[in-house]
């Protein structure tokens, strides 16, 4: 989201380490299609009092038995988002590629003014993504909360990838009428997976955050390189019972009109909402969605060719939409889910794929259910 936090600029630079592992690439790419927390070995540790006090940037490059290298790195989401780390990323493998490094593709940019709020602050828009919470409610909160109960299970991490072929057999599921976009039937066929396998009443509402990038909403467009945090989360919310029905359409058209929300007035009242500090995401009944598979960085390249594997360390609390190495236009959708039940949700990501006609199902999916063995 828009944060409005300035960056102290003390020349101490970015934590930089060096490892290795005995494994080759084809080993670890085997036991890497899940996270596990054991992959965190891969980033080194800060040990930092809070939030603010990590480091811009972490790096650790760890070594293979067979010659190639696996490159973490870890940005503070106070400086940047994913749009502005692709940027980065990719300036920095530019740098390291050509001789003449003087010129960045696009250049950044990193004046924060035009996010700044009003004075006063005018909140305009309902902003149901957000709610205020009072120091004293931070842990006396009443009603459902599924993100509570998310954290105090075991959680194992679900992978599904989806093929050009399933995206479409997805959207010939919507009337014919209804035109989307990828992301927005896989978000909705996500959301709605995640709610049937939590088993939850009927009745309780349940939300989906999911990012959605400003850079090009703004009256005042910003730069190409604007190099911060230029995105907003759109929600869409609906009663269980109404995401449960068979038909796909009517998640695909609350995705849609989440979206259609956001407008320039729209993110001026959210810039302005998020001055009260004791405005919180609500998360309580919400499936947070963060879409990397547009970023381009399995395409990074810094001098060795373009990445056989790309994803995150972990990924406990959002659902990350990626994209997968080798497989032009193919996502990777990976979410936590309780052990108890993530077979239960696998079987209901990929149960349209029974029905495909003259189609193999097993070549139409794929579960990851590799699991990462500690070294």
């Amino acid at each position: 989201m828009i944060i409005s936090w300035r960056i102290h600029c003390n020349g101490e630079g970015a934590v930089f380490a060096e490892a290795s592992m005995d494994l080759s690439a084809d080993e670890f790419l085997q036991l890497a299609r899940k996270p596990n927390r054991s992959l965190r070995k891969l980033l080194y540790r800060v040990e930092a009092p809070g939030f603010l006090d990590i480091p811009p940037l972490v790096i650790q490059v760890t070594n293979l038995r067979c010659g190639g290298m696996i490159l973490c790195t870890a940005i503070n989401h106070c400086f940047c988002d994913g749009i502005g780390t692709s940027q980065f990323l990719h300036a920095w493998a530019h740098m390291t590629n050509q001789s003449d490094s003087s010129e960045l593709p696009i250049p950044p940019f990193h004046s924060r003014h035009v996010l700044e709020p009003r004075s006063p602050p005018q909140v305009t828009f309902p902003h149901p993504g957000f709610t205020k919470i009072a120091p004293d409610e931070f842990n006396s909160q009443t009603g459902p909360n599924i993100s509570k109960y998310l954290q105090s299970q075991p959680l194992v991490p679900a992978s599904i990838t989806f093929s050009p072929s399933q995206v479409l057999h997805l959207k010939r599921q919507c009337v014919p009428s209804l035109k989307c976009t990828t992301f927005e039937v896989l978000a909705s066929h996500t959301w709605r997976c995640w709610v049937k396998s939590l088993g939850l009443p009927l009745l309780i509402p349940v939300k989906l955050l999911f990012s959605v990038n400003i850079r090009n909403k703004l009256s005042d467009k910003m730069p190409q390189g604007y190099y911060g945090n230029g995105f907003v989360l759109a929600c869409a919310e609906a009663k269980v019972k109404e995401l449960v029905a068979p038909n796909l359409h009517d998640g695909v058209k609350l995705v849609q009109h989440a979206k259609s929300t956001i407008t320039h007035d729209y993110v001026q009242s959210m810039v302005d909402l998020l001055e009260d500090k004791t405005v919180r995401t609500d998360i309580s009944t919400s499936l947070i969605i963060s879409q990397w598979s547009k970023l381009g960085l399995e395409e990074l390249d810094f001098g060795e060719g373009k990445p056989l594997h790309m994803g995150p360390l972990t990924s406990d609390i959002y659902c990350l939409f990626l994209p997968v190495a080798g497989e032009s236009n193919a996502t990777r959708v990976l979410v936590s889910m309780p052990e108890s039940i993530v077979d239960k949700f696998e079987f209901y990501m990929t149960e349209f794929s029974d029905i495909i006609e003259n189609r193999d199902a097993t070549n139409h999916y794929k579960i990851d259910n590799l699991k990462m063995v500690p070294t």
